[in-house]
């Protein structure tokens, strides 16, 4: 890859094949989506089909980019503040929000296979984002689920399926199956058998090599389950994060007050992720030297990619910020300024089925 080329996000798709595989391989009885808003990139989602049994879209747009790809894939829609546009959907599941959005479904008379979106008052202590576990925007207390089994009844249009639950994001596995041990208690005195236990698998940029543990994570789940009892998680920035690095080149090297600066092209308005969850983004491998603090091309004091890293740069030097396959430049402000995007670049096409 020629400087010219850069900024540009390149992805290996081989790394990305291998750690699906082997997620799968850890989950055995688990059915498994992937969380489409962790990175929607259709190179990427080609890959993933290959090792879930579905994915999990949040919205009309997200929806209709899998359905262009996968005609037949088996898709669950959430997410708060429907519109009717997308409580007429034709997916597999639809996660209900509240009894207002179940009252409009019934209202259209269309048929539907629907989870009620739980939000438990338990503990999610050491998350990163909490959507449950209190008062939040996400899902409904158990009042609120006890209104739409009410509404449910005497009807056959709407099939109330099971429970959805994503509290938390950012746990461990001991955690995460803390919170599906209360959920599943839940669900069994509610009365249903199909369980979706959410995402929220860790990810630690500060220490790349900690990965979460799958492993315990399934086999603690098949521990939990019941015969009859289906289980279904979706994670995404978990599947997708390690396969992306976002490459781009150091265009000037200055010193304000003592302090030293990086300035590369691009910045958050492509990789917005370190600026949203307030971490350095980790680097590829760059000779030792004085910490300098590496920032984008944007007229904000936000746009840091990485805060006084000890590495040596100098003007030309390409930069490789690695974790970048999720929440990246999918949710960052590309707009703004109105800077070229990067470009796209892919490897291991041939898929070698490396395991992470």
């Amino acid at each position: 890859m020629i400087q010219d080329e850069l900024p540009a996000y390149v992805y290996d798709l081989g790394a990305l094949d291998g750690h699906a595989a082997a997620v799968r391989a850890a989950l055995p009885g688990i059915e498994l989506y992937y969380a489409v808003k962790a990175n929607p990139d259709p190179e990427l989602l080609r890959v993933l089909a290959r090792h879930v049994d579905g994915f999990e879209v949040s919205s009309g747009g997200e929806l209709a980019h899998v359905r262009g790809l996968f005609p037949g894939a088996a898709v669950a829609l959430g997410g708060p503040g429907k519109t009717d546009a997308e409580l007429s959907a034709d997916v597999t599941r639809l996660h209900l929000e509240s009894p207002n959005e179940l009252r409009r479904l019934l209202a259209s008379g269309r048929r539907a296979d629907v989870l009620l979106r739980v939000n438990l008052d338990v503990p999610v202590a050491g998350a990163s984002l909490t959507m449950g576990g209190g008062a939040t925007p996400f899902g409904m207390d158990p009042a609120g689920i006890a209104e739409c089994v009410a509404l449910l009844s005497g009807q056959s249009a709407v099939r109330l399926r099971g429970v959805h639950a994503h509290l938390a994001s950012g746990l461990a596995a001991p955690a995460l199956l803390e919170l599906a041990a209360a959920v599943l208690e839940y669900a069994r005195e509610l009365g249903v058998t199909e369980i979706n236990l959410g995402g929220g698998m860790a990810v630690s940029y500060a220490d790349p090599d900690a990965r979460f543990d799958w492993r315990s994570y399934g086999e603690g789940l098949a521990g939990l389950r019941r015969p009859g009892e289906v289980l279904r998680i979706e994670p995404g920035r978990a599947l997708s994060v390690y396969c992306g690095r976002y490459v781009t080149r150091v265009i000037d090297v200055k010193r304000v007050h003592g302090e030293l600066f990086a300035v590369v092209a691009g910045g958050t308005h492509h990789l917005r992720t370190p600026a949203t969850k307030g971490h350095s983004q980790p680097l590829a491998a760059l000779p030792p030297g004085e910490p300098v603090t590496i920032v984008g091309q944007l007229c904000t004091p936000k746009d840091v990619l990485a805060h006084r890293v000890p590495v040596r740069l100098a003007p030309g030097d390409v930069v490789e910020f690695t974790m970048a396959g999720a929440y990246a430049w999918n949710i960052s402000h590309h707009d703004f300024l109105m800077h070229p995007e990067p470009g796209f670049r892919y490897l291991s096409p041939e898929l070698a089925g490396r395991e992470s």
